[in-house]
């Protein structure tokens, strides 16, 4: 007969083997739930460093915009200026003229003309003081005023 203190021993020892393993699998469990939500908030984290650097940038060259306009604010007062896209595209109608020449007339290129009329990009305060002046005049002005461009570039 088997001594009572051995299987006694050994029964603890099972039981004992079997509440860790219980205990334990729990805990492994846990364990692989946070390294999966520790994973994707490093994944976040490095989205949201991205952005702020884009941001950094943007608004490092914004700043450095906006001492440019309020430099060339003081020559020219464009805050009284209004810009609108349509406006702009049907002055340029009304003076028979294509992006090209309107461009030249207030000192840009036919793209920024398409882009401004598009309503994808804003002219600066140099091109908006330039437009601004452009609303008053007539046909046969702009045609000179172009020919004259023309003639001496």
């Amino acid at each position: 007969m088997p001594n009572l203190a051995s299987v006694l021993k050994a029964e603890v020892a099972r039981l004992a083997r079997k509440e860790l393993r219980q205990s334990s699998e729990a805990l492994r469990k846990a364990t692989t739930v946070h390294r999966a939500e520790i994973a994707a908030l490093k994944r976040r984290i490095t989205e949201l460093e991205k952005r702020v650097k884009a941001f950094d940038r943007q608004f490092s060259r914004s700043s450095k915009s906006a001492v440019d306009r309020a430099a060339h604010s003081e020559a020219v007062d464009t805050s009284a200026l209004r810009f609108r896209s349509a406006g702009m595209a049907s002055n340029r109608q009304r003076l028979g003229l294509s992006a090209e020449d309107f461009g030249r007339l207030v000192g840009a290129s036919g793209q920024s003309v398409y882009l401004w009329e598009t309503g994808k990009a804003k002219p600066r305060p140099k091109s908006l003081a330039a437009i601004a002046a452009l609303r008053g005049i007539g046909k046969k002005e702009a045609a000179e005023r172009l020919a004259a461009m023309k003639a001496s570039g």
